[in-house]
């Protein structure tokens, strides 16, 4: 039994020592791999990283001319119209580019700047983006500096080259981080919506032209990819309670029915799933939104994917303020604006609205333009002091606080006689008239302390 031990050893095989040397030097190649990596790294963020924006800030605001292209777009190329699986083609120019780029950067940073150039074959995308402040403050710098160059292909365009800050990114390596940075910004679906859809882009001299094709059911497929699930849900019990509520106001009768009531009903459901002065934000968005659709008269039902309501739906009552069958629309689809995305869109909207009818349709309406402004208000006062505010409509803030006294001002003006009294947008009588809204505006509670 002794013997056989050590005959049993010597039968494994030996392995290879390292040098003694080498084994001492191996932990120091690694620490020194690692503080190139961790200097690689910090350069990189160094030349990324600037203190100032490219980019100036947008000086030229949403036009009437602008809101008219934009609404002709998108009567050319409405989903609701459009057979799934058949390929169309939008244009857009330099302008409409930059307008998107503007309202998403609302969306994804306040400050975020964003410029487009298109040429034969060719875009250059510019964008600065404001990046939060560390614990530390702004010792690296406050923003990130971007320029893209987008090459045309048979498909969808190739990036040649980007540009971070002072540090040059390789075109491969800037598709390869596109899919993460999409994660990282929550913009994924969005994303994968869009390989859904687009099916070629061509750039041309200040124009884009974009071939693609709807899906089934376009509606709901755009709503999950722009919604989040938690949004969806959210915006599907407002729309389902507020379906009940007109329902039982329908059951007594198809009398008018005051919006101060209905906004009492869904900013007191909005209350009970409010936690925090974030959660109020997010409930009183989607109240707002619901009840948007519903002056409209769009139903919600084909976004969100819900299913029809049995039997034959009832028309809801009319909603009335200040007993105007039209202001109800005017205040809650600025409202739902400036809760979405702020107050200059909401306003630009209004603006061309009264700018329209003008032209074309009923007259200019102070009046109007004044329920526009006192919608915008509500909308960014659920945004920002989004507890009072939800407070004080459950309570029942009555019409008197969501709306002065404004049937003196001049309504139903033609375009001619707007020109001969007001001057036209922009011209001092016309300003004095808005600085007297606004001063009107101020004397609410509900919406004073919202510029």
């Amino acid at each position: 039994m002794s013997a056989s031990a050590p005959a049993s050893s010597a039968a494994l095989p030996s392995l290879p020592q390292p040098p003694r040397r080498a084994r001492r030097r191996w932990p120091w190649v690694l620490l020194a791999g690692l503080v190139l990596l961790v200097a690689a790294l910090a350069t990189a963020l160094w030349l990324a990283v600037e203190r100032a924006p490219r980019l100036p800030a947008a000086s030229t605001p949403v036009s009437g001319d602008d809101l008219d292209r934009v609404r002709r777009l998108l009567e050319r190329n409405d989903p609701r119209r459009a057979l799934p699986g058949v390929t169309r083609a939008a244009q857009l120019s330099q302008r409409d580019l930059e307008l998107l780029l503007q309202q998403a950067g609302k969306r994804l940073a306040g400050g975020a700047r964003g410029r487009v150039r298109l040429q034969p074959g060719l875009a250059v995308v510019d964008a600065s983006l404001p990046l939060p402040a560390g614990p530390a403050g702004d010792a690296l710098g406050s923003w990130l500096n971007l320029r893209a160059v987008l090459r045309q292909t048979r498909d969808l365009p190739a990036v040649e080259r980007l540009q971070v800050g002072r540090l040059p990114v390789p075109g491969w390596l800037a598709e390869a981080a596109l899919p993460p940075l999409l994660r990282a910004l929550n913009l994924h679906s969005q994303g994968a919506l869009a390989q859904r859809l687009v099916r070629h882009v061509a750039f041309g001299s200040q124009t884009l032209v974009l071939a693609y094709a709807w899906p089934d059911n376009p509606q709901q497929a755009l709503a999950e990819s722009f919604l989040p699930s938690a949004d969806q849900a959210r915006l599907r019990r407002h729309a389902e309670y507020l379906s009940g509520v007109m329902a039982r106001t329908t059951s007594h009768g198809s009398r008018p029915v005051s919006l101060a009531v209905v906004l009492q009903h869904v900013f007191a459901q909005a209350a009970t799933h409010s936690v925090d002065a974030a959660s109020a934000a997010l409930e009183n968005r989607a109240a707002l939104v619901a009840l948007g659709f519903l002056a409209a008269g769009q139903p919600l039902a084909p976004l969100l994917g819900m299913p029809p309501p049995d039997g034959r739906p009832q028309r809801p009552p009319p909603l009335r303020l200040q007993g105007r069958p039209d202001w109800p629309l005017h205040l809650l689809i600025s409202a739902a604006l400036a809760a979405e995305s702020g107050s200059p869109l909401a306003d630009a909207i209004g603006l061309y609205k009264e700018v329209a009818d003008a032209r074309h349709g009923t007259g200019f309406s102070f009046g109007d333009l004044a329920a526009d402004r006192a919608g915008t208000r509500l909308g960014l006062a659920a945004r920002r002091d989004p507890l009072r505010l939800q407070a004080a409509l459950a309570a029942g803030a009555g019409e008197a606080a969501l709306l002065p006294p404004i049937l003196d001002l001049p309504e139903n003006l033609p375009e001619a006689e707007f020109h001969r009294r007001f001057g036209g947008v922009g011209a001092p009588p016309y300003q004095a008239v808005l600085r007297d809204i606004e001063a009107r505006l101020d004397t609410l509670p509900l919406l004073a302390p919202v510029r």
